[in-house]
């Protein structure tokens, strides 16, 4: 059976993985012949038929690969590959292993070029991937209510729900909860938003246009996130309606089976949370972040070596976070802030603020060492990528801020906007909301 075409990246050295066609690479053919040649039309053919091989290597494969080779999962090379960020996302066809790699929306590379403006008046569009317990529900209720806008967005309190059109027409150019709904199922990876959300927008909008996306999502620190879904498990959270969709459907009752029996988990101890394989709170935030049908999905029998399908969701998932136009970390909320402000030209109207004392702090400090241990294994890939996450970012922060002539005094002054406040507005009714076990994909 061919498997999947697909190109992974990440900005480290450490951990760049490039996966080809049928599973394959193609090695730089070397010659093999160093006959000794004489006249200039032998040298002349030498050097054609030298050209010809060296295009047939760098040449997409799809377009005028030379060859095809069978080489397992562990046989990768290192290159970077060329993308068009524009346009659609290519849609995940009912096979995983012969379904092309979805657009994941315009690089922050191309964001930071001197040319670039986000523009709400055409068709670009911003899509919030929301991991659990990462601070998503306060940087989605700040996307909708406290950035400056030409047309600010208008929110419902009944309906839990805004509208958050363009200046000049009623489309939308924010793509995420509070916006939308769970319109690609509740609490959305990386593999169902990138092959849902332009359908999705065609649906909405009937009409199908060439659209411009930009992905970011917020991270947390991996052992603080765990904990926190723990807790709020044990308080009955299931998110049963999340769909997990990939490869053209959702996963099977067999191939995620529930840790729990009857309507939720509630009451449940940290050592029975950790003792289910089936349990998705470990390395969420990798699996989320990654193109999950590279390892056939939720079909674990695609890749039995374990370790080789972890090292390939870690490839991808640090590939599509470097490849994002924004992340945030939860704890770095300035710095998040100011680096959301500089990367999209938009400003927002309060600060963000700095919560050190969580629910997942106060459990850390009564659990065993023994436990925490424990926690620390089930999580080592998040534990990879936050790491790569932070050094990420702060590279980013210090870019931004090489180029900012006022930046003291900017980040000195983050959601202070003169004439400018934003409108209080009482959510706490729904402080849980984006975490409801029976949150409807509407």
């Amino acid at each position: 059976m061919a498997k999947k075409s697909v190109e992974v990246q990440v900005f480290d050295s450490d951990f760049a993985v490039y996966l080809r066609e049928s599973v394959t690479y193609e090695i730089k053919m070397e010659s093999r012949s160093r006959s000794r040649l004489r006249g200039v039309v032998l040298m002349c053919i030498l050097l054609a038929v030298s050209g010809i091989v060296y295009f047939g290597y760098f040449c997409p494969e799809q377009v005028c690969a030379l060859t095809s080779r069978d080489t397992s999962w562990s046989d990768w090379t290192f290159r970077f590959p060329v993308q068009d960020n524009l346009g659609k996302p290519s849609p995940l066809y009912s096979s995983p292993f012969t379904s092309k790699i979805s657009n994941s929306g315009l690089s922050y590379d191309d964001v930071l070029n001197d040319n670039f403006q986000f523009d709400m008046n055409a068709h670009d569009v911003m899509v919030f991937l929301h991991i659990q317990k990462t601070g998503g529900t306060s940087f989605g209720r700040h996307l909708v209510r406290d950035l400056d806008l030409q047309r600010p967005c208008t929110c419902q309190r009944k309906r839990k729900r805004c509208y958050c059109f363009r200046p000049n027409r009623n489309e939308i150019w924010l793509f995420s909860r509070y916006s939308t709904g769970w319109k690609c199922g509740l609490h959305a990876d990386w593999t169902e938003l990138t092959s849902c959300v332009d359908s999705e927008l065609d649906k909405n909008e009937g009409d199908s246009v060439k659209r411009r996306y930009f992905y970011i999502t917020l991270l947390r620190e991996p052992i603080s996130r765990y904990l926190s879904e723990f807790r709020h498990v044990q308080r009955g959270a299931t998110w049963r309606n999340s769909r997990h969709w990939c490869g053209g459907h959702a996963a099977t009752p067999q191939e995620l089976p529930h840790c729990y029996k009857g309507a939720s988990w509630e009451g449940v101890t940290v050592d029975e949370f950790a003792a289910c394989p089936h349990n998705l709170a470990a390395n969420r935030q990798t699996r989320m972040l990654a193109d999950l049908a590279l390892v056939g999905c939720y079909n674990t029998s695609y890749m039995p070596s374990h370790a080789e399908r972890n090292r390939v969701m870690l490839a991808s998932a640090k590939r599509n976070l470097a490849a994002m136009a924004f992340f945030g970390l939860t704890e770095h909320q300035k710095v998040s802030q100011y680096v959301f402000e500089e990367t999209f030209n938009l400003r927002f109207a309060v600060p963000f603020e700095q919560n050190n004392t969580t629910l997942s702090s106060a459990t850390l400090s009564s659990i065993r060492p023994d436990q925490i241990e424990t926690i620390r294994h089930l999580n080592v890939l998040d534990l990879e990528l936050y790491a790569f996450a932070q050094k990420l970012m702060y590279q980013r922060f210090e870019r931004l801020q090489k180029r900012d002539s006022q930046f003291h005094e900017r980040f000195a002054h983050l959601g202070d906007l003169p004439g400018r406040q934003s409108e209080a507005f009482n959510w706490d009714q729904i402080i849980d909301a984006d975490d409801s076990s029976t949150a409807p994909h509407k």
